[in-house]
C-alpha cells in the first residue's frame, strides 16, 4: 500500500461546473472529519463538498458522502477510484461550484470519478511503512549530533520546543527504532530522555 506524503489539488471543469479535488493525508476517521470541515471552511460558497476516504494499514476502512448530490452519484464513485488506486490513509474532498447546467446521474458519476482520478494522478506517495512516534528531551550541547542521527534513521520531526532543554517530537520507521535508541544513549551519556508512544 502507498500513503500520500502531502496535500494535493486538481481542478476540472464540466459544463461550467468547477470540480476541485483535494487529496489530504488522513490517518483516522477523526482526521477525515477534520479534513472535510477544513475544506468546507476554505470553500464556504461551494454548492457541494463530497468526500471519499480510505484509512488503515490494509486500506479496509472507508468513508464517503454525496453531500446532497443524488444518492451514489458522487461519494461512492469517487471512493471506488480511491480504493482502486492502492493508496490508503487518504481523504479526497471534491468541491463543486455549480455552473448552471444539470449533469444528470451519469454525468455526475463521471465528473466525480474524473475529479478523483485527476488529483490521485499528481498526489506524491511513499510506501506505507510502520512508524513509531517518539519524544526526546535533550541538552543543547547534544542537539547537532541528535539532528544528524535523526536524519540518518529517516525520522520525521513533527515538533521542536526550545526551553531549558530541547524537546523533539517525531515519527520513525519502527525498524530503525533500536538503532536510534542505542545511538541517542551514546550521544547523551545518560542525559537524553527518550519516550516511545505505543
Amino acid at each position: 500500500m502507498l500513503i500520500p506524503t502531502a496535500r494535493s489539488e486538481a481542478e476540472i471543469e464540466v459544463k461550467r461546473s468547477r470540480f476541485i479535488a483535494i487529496a489530504i493525508p488522513t490517518f483516522s476517521m477523526e482526521e477525515v472529519k477534520e479534513a472535510v470541515l477544513s475544506v468546507r471552511k476554505e470553500h464556504p460558497d461551494a454548492t457541494h463538498v463530497v468526500h471519499a476516504s480510505v484509512i488503515g494499514k490494509a486500506g479496509t476502512m472507508y468513508s464517503s458522502s454525496d453531500d446532497r448530490e443524488p444518492k451514489n452519484t458522487a461519494g461512492r464513485p469517487a471512493l471506488e477510484v480511491v480504493k482502486g488506486s492502492g493508496i490508503t490513509n487518504i481523504t479526497v474532498a471534491i468541491v463543486r461550484y455549480f455552473g448552471g447546467t444539470l449533469l444528470g446521474t451519469g454525468g455526475l458519476v463521471k465528473a466525480y470519478s474524473d475529479s478523483a482520478k485527476a488529483v490521485l494522478a499528481i498526489v506524491p506517495t511513499e510506501e506505507l511503512i510502520e512508524k513509531t512516534e517518539f519524544s526526546m528531551t535533550l541538552p543543547y550541547n547534544s542537539y547537532t549530533l541528535i539532528k544528524r542521527l535523526l536524519e540518518s534513521v529517516s525520522a520525521e520531526i513533527l515538533k521542536e520546543n526550545f526551553d531549558i532543554n530541547i524537546k523533539i517530537e517525531g515519527r520513525i520507521p519502527s525498524s530503525n527504532l533500536a538503532t536510534m535508541e542505542a545511538e541517542a544513549m551514546d550521544i547523551g551519556q545518560g542525559k537524553i530522555l527518550l519516550s516511545i508512544s505505543t
